[in-house]
């Protein structure tokens, strides 16, 4: 009777910890980048001599549509780029560009992500794209239904993959107004493979208001 009851105890907390797993209520919660935050953010482009500037040189025009990579590698990263890809001509045709950002530069990690992904990638080595709070999911990831969807989701779409690189930082895609317009969509990352909808971005777009040089106001 002893080793029953200690048998139940054992599942039934195991069935409760996968129970708290699969809810929200242990996740980090993100908090807002402001402006500023974003625009006073250092990044380097990725040349043999790379060119370090300010974040609000994507945006201060025309606005932009930005991709905080969790990982160049990951297969559900390069779902979400090819998601975000196909928006490419609509955006095109709104004058919006389209951008990534990684944390990190990896071998060939970046090259072999571009395929996916029809932007500039820029690196940022403080990764404070992945901020102002930056949120990790640990090993916790692995027993979450979401994640779990995502995979197959994924790997149904005949994505793969690779192991390379940092992974649990999470990442997250903005749509910027040009000038102080602001930002207008901010979609952060709870789980691996959360991706943005691209709806929402295309729609996001569609209210960026084009800056007008001085030189050219009347």
């Amino acid at each position: 009777m002893g080793m029953w009851s200690i048998g139940a105890g054992a599942l039934g907390a195991a069935a409760l910890a996968l129970f708290l797993a699969n809810t929200d209520m242990f996740l980090s919660k993100p908090k807002k980048a402001a402006l500023e935050y974003l625009e006073d953010i250092d990044l380097k482009t990725l040349e043999k001599e790379p060119r370090t500037f300010k974040a609000k040189e994507l945006w201060e025009k025309s606005g932009a549509v930005i991709m905080a990579v969790r990982r160049p590698g990951c297969f559900l990263c390069r779902e979400e780029a090819m998601d975000l890809s196909s928006l490419k001509p609509k955006l095109d045709d709104l004058g919006v560009p389209l951008y990534a950002v990684v944390k990190e530069k990896v071998g060939t990690e970046v090259k072999d992500f571009q395929p996916y992904f029809k932007g500039d990638v820029f690196l940022d080595e403080k990764k404070k794209f992945y901020g102002p709070q930056r949120r990790k999911m640990m090993f916790m990831g692995f027993v979450r239904l979401g994640v779990w969807y995502n995979f197959f989701r994924a790997w149904n779409g005949g994505f793969s993959g690779n192991l390379e690189g940092e992974g649990f930082i999470l990442g997250g895609v903005f749509v910027v107004g040009p000038g102080k317009q602001g930002i207008l969509l901010e979609h952060r990352e709870k789980e691996f493979g959360d991706k943005v909808n691209p709806l929402s971005v295309l729609e996001a777009a569609k209210k960026i208001k084009a800056q007008v040089p001085a030189s050219e106001k009347k």
